[in-house]
């Protein structure tokens, strides 16, 4: 590859895949100083799909690993998905024969980063991966670039459109979780398996990989503590609103004495914070930092016209001859940080409990949560509906997470109580 041309091996040929290649095709000349992208040779699961682009006058190859290692391919673009399989290991082929790398897999970089980084470094070679993380918002490279010459402290935001959409529409039409997510998976917003996203992993890849970043840490996804909304009730996003909170998946990571802590979870935002008002499938990130202070980010995180975009930037990059890091520090100094321990971590809680409705019931879930050493902030009674039982919420004052939880366990033994107590965090942002 000279530095104005350049012959890209394209493996995937999605939403992201086909957007990269319609791009490319309208605008070869992108990359800076004149240079000009071809893509030369593809490879997908499936030859005869229909696609909405043309690749007819492609190269195909069946195998991702023989087009990562081809002589005319000089960049790899690996679109695959997931963090083994072929997606792994054509990266790392394409890294050990002296190509640059650009991906869009978070999966990929959140599992294999540290790995992949050394590869990487050894042969001298970029791996790049701006959309992995928020579509088209430039947060990788604000991240790798932006904020080396400040300290990060902490970031927190919102990293998964299919969550926020169910949230946001859940919470404007009033309709169940269920229904919510069967018209997202008509609409193309989730996907026939939901699990990824609903399920927090999405947006645990993407904070993993954005903390690596930010305080110069291999990405561990399995230190990451996950909890998606596929268990969260209309009822609690309704009564979190009447205590002034919108419900979010909130994705975040803080630099502590004893390492980072990555966590994922729905969690009650204030209804006047920004990250309250990005609505809909938007993605939002805010970075606190020790120099700038606080920094906010907001835009589409998916589609292919975003992330196709971010992909060619990452390409744009390599044609420049830039070298960095692939983290923050050089791959063999990255520190390893562990899990959450529930017992340091202190939160502020939403709890919301089920009651028969009889007297006492109120003292005795105070009492029980007095023993404890939890302290009550707020409280809020509904009246009876159509349920069986009263709610009742009760939001508290910092506390550890170990102590809520056996306070809870406490609870849920009482004859009053009539389901176990839903937990809330309150973000601290």
């Amino acid at each position: 590859m000279t530095s104005n041309f350049c012959r890209l091996g394209v493996a995937g040929l999605g939403t992201v895949g086909a957007g990269l290649l319609n791009f490319i095709a309208e605008r070869p000349d992108f990359a800076p100083a004149g240079g000009r992208v071809v893509v030369t040779g593809v490879s997908a699961r499936s030859r005869s799909r229909p696609r909405p682009v043309d690749i007819s006058n492609l190269t195909w190859f069946d195998d991702p690993v023989a087009l990562a290692t081809s002589p005319e391919t000089d960049v790899y673009v690996e679109l695959i998905g997931g963090a083994d399989g072929t997606a792994k290991a054509s990266v790392e082929a394409a890294l050990k024969a002296g190509k640059p790398v650009v991906t869009a897999n978070k999966a990929l970089i959140a599992e294999h980063g540290g790995d992949l980084a050394r590869l990487a470094e050894a042969n001298g070679v970029p791996l790049l991966f701006e959309a992995a993380v928020m579509g088209g918002v430039p947060a990788v490279k604000f991240m790798r670039e932006a904020m080396v010459g400040d300290d990060v402290q902490s970031l927190a935001g919102i990293l998964n459109g299919t969550c926020n959409y169910i949230l946001s529409e859940m919470e404007t039409t009033g309709r169940a979780f269920a229904d919510v997510l069967a018209d997202a998976q008509r609409l193309g917003y989730a996907e026939a398996d939901p699990t990824m996203d609903v399920g927090g992993y999405d947006a645990a890849h993407k904070v993993t990989i954005l903390a690596a970043l930010a305080f110069g840490y291999a990405p561990n996804f399995s230190a990451a503590q996950v909890e998606g909304i596929d268990q969260l009730d209309l009822l609690d996003i309704k009564l979190a609103h009447d205590l002034g909170y919108r419900v979010k998946l909130i994705a975040s990571a803080k630099l502590g004495a004893d390492g980072v802590r990555v966590q994922v979870h729905p969690s009650l935002v204030p209804l006047d914070h920004p990250l309250a008002q990005a609505g809909g499938a938007l993605n939002a990130l805010f970075v606190e930092s020790k120099r700038i202070g606080r920094i906010f980010l907001q835009g589409p995180g998916a589609g292919a016209g975003p992330t196709a975009a971010a992909v060619a930037a990452d390409i744009a990059d390599v044609m420049t001859g830039m070298v960095r890091p692939v983290f923050q520090k050089p791959a063999a100094s990255l520190q390893q940080y562990g899990s959450v321990d529930p017992s340091d971590t202190l939160v502020r809680a939403y709890l919301r409990f089920m009651v028969k409705d009889e007297p006492g019931v109120i003292a005795a879930v105070s009492e029980s949560l007095a023993e404890a050493g939890v302290s009550i902030e707020s409280f809020l009674q509904k009246p009876a509906g159509q349920t069986d039982g009263v709610p009742i919420v009760m939001t508290t004052h910092s506390v550890a997470e170990s102590v809520l939880a056996a306070a809870i366990d406490q609870i849920a033994g009482l004859a009053t109580v009539l389901d176990r107590p839903r937990l809330l965090r309150i973000a601290q942002i």
